[in-house]
């Protein structure tokens, strides 16, 4: 077999194939800006664009029902049905599989897949040892039952929902990783798919959320309290205020939930009838007007004693803060005021009048300009610091330092979170078409009722508007349900979808490569009873799991010309880590990295030891980075808008963190001090512990040869050592 040509130890063609990819992408986005300018310019020569575009729901094969169909027989040996189908593909296109992967690479693909995290030394010894037939699925078994399965799991999920630590425009987003951890401890326990969605919708697992009491009076059951946490979903998109501003979270709610559970793209009809899909601009305010009813509430997180010890505790803390602010006051009082006349006498006379009149005379207009000045008229301390005399600066500090003093009296600060709750006064209110979406302008002659696409006429709202559409939307008789979650766990395993588009099953999307295994997956999960690692072992037992990434060249060669982007699945598809997996394969590799589950997100550099990157802070902020470099450089979103599907670059910063960031020059010396200590003598066998430390396999004779006579038996040259594996492309890369 002649050799392809290599980037140290990646074959060329994938990274082409990847490229192909993206320039299809390009490729669909020229397309749709074709077409809606054609719209655009039949909408100004007077066409409907529902009567240009709206199809009947019949037309959509992912609205028609999900029907079991029957298992292709006589394809394969294998008992999965996975394969059957598969290899019905591949005797109908007259392509040849690539072999099965070789133990080494199946186990690190399976475990980094599962987990996230590379498999230990000890787990290699014990897979190469198992000699036995059914090996394969215990180590399946073992992963699917850890914990840092439901870890890795959850990140996919969360870039799905777009979390976020963090985000300029949302007070809601303090404590949000209580949500996250919820996320984490539903999928560990393998909490059905339906109840993890209706819990994160209403707060309640069942479709009972009501009973009758010995009185004969039917009482709301009390939800299970840790299920609160799931309702952070809804409450990430809570902008806090009463004003307009304050319609977002029902806006971004049914932009994230319509992607993420129905995978339509029902956002599209915020501003006009949708283009492609059976989605009128009335069907997203019908839409949202089953959230408007909902606004965010602050939680705090304690007991009842808890409470009252910081009650008293406080008290405390401000009587001695009051004490001092009159010191303060009468020290720098006359300063700070003197320097604020001088602020507001620069503003416009008009602005002046506002400013100086009093707040409870002022009109709501006027508050508005008031507030919108706060920031340039307030005051900072360093400003009054260098504004008095010297001889009082100093006990002006100390007056500071006996103030904060106090205030740390006030005991420790209390955990919150925010959630949301149904308000019975904004239920009462209508709600309308927005113009263009924006919030502040409603078109009053342009009333919607609730409801959503697809629904049943009519609804139902007697327990509530969101709770009647979360039991449609999970009920085992929606056919996009089942077909979303299913297809999106396929990509997750196979790097692309059944449907390639997993947030888009309308028009645009395309249809399915393997439609009736779509279907076959999405009628058995529904048998399962809707459990995610039922479907997880179903899918990476598979044999077709199991293929090489890489095949004999003539057989490459001939596939390539039937099926070049291996859409119908001949060999594995060679996947670059994602972010979060290869900090930890770094991390975990040097000895580093802490198996810690839940707790608040943190910044690279902050902790030791190392918490998993599932837990790296990431959000948004305009004036300041909020997402680190790192996550950045390797294609993590922010968590503004739902990631369905994370971008696979190959950049220049992704190189420089590999060959000069601080992390990777500590988990070299790490590493190498490990090796050192456990093997302080033996060259080959220190060779080879690095390699299936770091990549997951013994190093091939060649490779044991040249590393061994490079290292020379000098114990310097090991972080070089270490630092040359951390670079290789098979460590960055999953085959």
């Amino acid at each position: 077999m002649k050799p392809q040509p290599v980037i140290g130890t990646m074959p060329i063609a994938p990274a082409f194939r990847s490229l192909r990819q993206a320039g299809w992408a390009v490729m669909a986005c020229l397309r749709s800006t074709i077409r809606i300018s054609v719209w655009v310019g039949l909408s100004f020569l007077g066409f409907s664009s529902s009567a240009a575009v709206h199809r009947s729901t019949n037309q959509l094969w992912s609205l028609k029902p999900v029907v079991q169909p029957v298992v292709p027989a006589g394809m394969t040996t294998s008992t999965n049905p996975i394969d059957a189908f598969i290899a019905a593909g591949w005797k109908a296109k007259g392509l040849q599989p690539a072999p099965k992967a070789d133990r080494p690479t199946l186990l690190r693909r399976v475990t980094l897949d599962l987990t996230g995290l590379p498999p230990t030394v000890e787990e290699q010894t014990a897979f190469t040892q198992d000699n036995s037939p059914e090996a394969y699925a215990r180590v399946v078994d073992r992963l699917l039952a850890s914990e840092q399965h439901a870890v890795s799991q959850a990140r996919h999920w969360l870039d799905v929902l777009r979390y976020a630590d963090e985000d300029e425009h949302l007070d809601a987003s303090r404590g949000l990783h209580h949500w996250r951890d919820w996320v984490i401890q539903a999928l560990h326990d393998d909490m059905p798919y339906d109840q993890f969605v209706r819990a994160q919708l209403t707060g309640y697992r069942s479709t009972v959320r009501t009973e009758m009491v010995a009185t004969g009076q039917r009482h709301r059951i009390e939800p299970r309290p840790d299920d609160l946490f799931a309702l952070g979903f809804l409450a990430r998109g809570a902008v806090l205020g009463n004003g307009p501003e304050s319609q977002n979270l029902a806006i971004a709610a049914v932009e994230t939930v319509s992607t993420a559970f129905m995978g339509m793209t029902v956002g599209c009809a915020k501003c006009h009838d949708h283009m492609y899909d059976p989605i009128s601009k009335r069907d997203f305010y019908a839409m949202k007007a089953l959230f408007d009813p909902l606004v965010p509430r602050k939680m705090v997180l304690a007991t009842a004693e808890q409470l009252i010890t910081r009650g008293k505790a406080e008290e405390t803390a401000a009587r001695g803060r009051r004490r001092y602010d009159a010191e303060i006051e009468e020290l720098v009082g006359p300063t700070r005021q003197r320097l604020y006349d001088e602020r507001v006498a620069m503003l416009p006379p008009e602005i002046q009048t506002v400013i100086r009149k009093p707040e409870r005379l002022r009109t709501l207009e006027e508050q508005k300009i008031a507030d919108g000045y706060y920031p340039i008229l307030r005051i900072d301390s360093d400003k009054v610091m260098d504004a008095l005399p010297e001889d009082k600066r100093d006990l002006y500090r100390q007056l500071q330092r006996k103030r904060d003093e106090e205030n740390g009296k006030k005991g420790p600060s209390l955990a919150t979170f925010w959630t949301v709750e149904r308000d019975r006064a904004r239920e009462q209110e209508k709600s309308y078409i927005l113009t263009s979406g924006e919030p502040d302008r409603p078109e009053k002659n342009h009333e919607v009722s609730p409801g959503w696409p697809f629904a049943p006429e009519p609804a139902e709202f007697r327990e509530g508007r969101v709770e009647a559409f979360s039991d449609w939307l999970t009920s085992p008789d929606n056919p996009l349900f089942a077909r979303v979650a299913v297809n999106r766990l396929w990509q997750w395993h196979f790097g692309v979808g059944l449907q390639k588009v997993p947030s888009d099953f309308g028009e645009l999307g395309g249809t399915p490569s393997h439609p009736e295994l779509l279907d076959w997956l999405a009628s058995e999960f529904v048998r399962t009873g809707f459990s995610l690692k039922a479907l997880h072992r179903q899918m990476v037992l598979s044999e077709t799991y199991q293929l090489a990434s890489e095949m004999e060249l003539d057989g490459e060669r001939r596939n390539q010309l039937v099926d070049s982007d291996a859409n119908f699945l001949w060999r594995f598809r060679l996947r670059r880590l994602d972010a979060e997996a290869l900090w930890d394969s770094i991390h975990q590799a040097a000895g580093l990295l802490s198996l810690g589950v839940g707790g608040p997100s943190f910044s690279p550099g902050e902790t030791k030891p190392v918490r998993r990157g599932a837990y790296i802070v990431r959000g948004y902020s305009a004036s300041r980075d909020v997402l680190p470099a790192f996550l950045q450089a390797f294609d993590v979103d922010d968590g503004r808008t739902p990631c369905p599907l994370r971008t696979q670059t190959v950049t220049a910063p992704q190189a420089l963190f590999l060959m000069n960031s601080p992390e990777i020059q500590r988990a070299a010396d790490a590493l190498a001090a490990r090796i050192q200590l456990e093997l302080p003598d033996h060259a080959d066998a220190s060779v080879d512990l690095a390699f299936r430390t770091v990549i997951g396999r013994p190093p091939t004779a060649p490779e044991r040869d040249l590393s061994v006579q490079w290292l020379d038996a000098n114990p310097s040259r090991l972080p070089s050592f270490a630092w040359m594996l951390f670079n290789l492309d098979e460590f960055l890369y999953v085959r």
